[in-house]
């Protein structure tokens, strides 16, 4: 096994840790997020229970809470599927974002009483420095971690509500449709120019920011169609 990710479940595994729902629900998130699992990636409820040592009552019901995120998608009688949004719908989730996540913006940068925005510089110098020591996954956590900083902070909290929802939906699908081998979303200076609007409580300024990355990243999508054989026992490692 090469990945830390990977070295981690075989040591839960080797030190008798119990493996229950949320573990694969992490596990399988994070696949899909590093893009391990591209779309369409079949999920066989027994082929899971097997590699993680767990019964299919386990497995089913964390496929069931990532088919609530959005990560899998499940109908009737057929096995799981990782989701593969259509380019439309791709599509919307962006425009949906920008229209939420900029209003959302909008309005924190008229906040009188920003608790946030040192919680906020911190995850902006983080991502920074992950990025810059190669660590991907951990880049990948502070910028999430930031944008959910902006929604559990927004003054609408409907609004906040939806934009959670919806950075998860964008995250996956930069995750499944970004270039082949582009090694990182990082768009250098743009959470900084969204924390600096932010601190001059310039609603116009903070709109612009969010709307310039959130086109940025939509422009590193590539929406056609993939096929791959993958080897989820390869993937999440052998049980004991």
């Amino acid at each position: 096994m090469s990945s830390r990710w990977q070295d981690e479940v075989l040591a839960d595994v080797a030190s008798g840790v119990r493996i229950n729902d949320q573990h694969i629900v992490e596990r399988i998130r994070q696949a899909v997020l590093m893009q391990r699992l591209p779309p369409n990636t079949r999920l066989p409820e027994v082929a899971l229970g097997e590699i993680f040592g767990v019964s299919r009552s386990v497995v089913r019901k964390a496929l069931t809470r990532l088919a609530s995120d959005h990560v899998i998608t499940q109908q009737p009688n057929q096995v799981a599927r990782v989701s593969a949004p259509s380019v439309d719908e791709t599509r919307e989730i962006f425009a949906a974002r920008r229209l939420v996540e900029g209003e959302v913006v909008a309005l924190l940068a008229a906040d009188a009483a920003p608790a946030w925005r040192t919680r906020l510089s911190e995850l902006c110098d983080a991502e920074a420095e992950a990025h810059a020591r190669g660590d991907e996954p951990q880049r990948i956590e502070h910028s999430l971690a930031l944008h959910h900083t902006l929604a559990e902070h927004s003054p609408n909290r409907i609004l906040g509500a939806m934009l959670s929802d919806l950075i998860l939906r964008t995250s996956i699908v930069i995750a499944l449709y970004k270039h082949a081998g582009l090694a990182s979303c990082y768009l250098e200076g743009d959470h900084p120019r969204l924390r600096d609007a932010l601190a001059a409580g310039d609603c116009e300024a903070a709109r612009a920011a969010i709307h310039h990355h959130l086109d940025s990243l939509e422009a590193l999508l590539d929406l056609r169609t993939k096929s791959s054989q993958i080897d989820l026992a390869a993937i999440f490692g052998q049980s004991a």
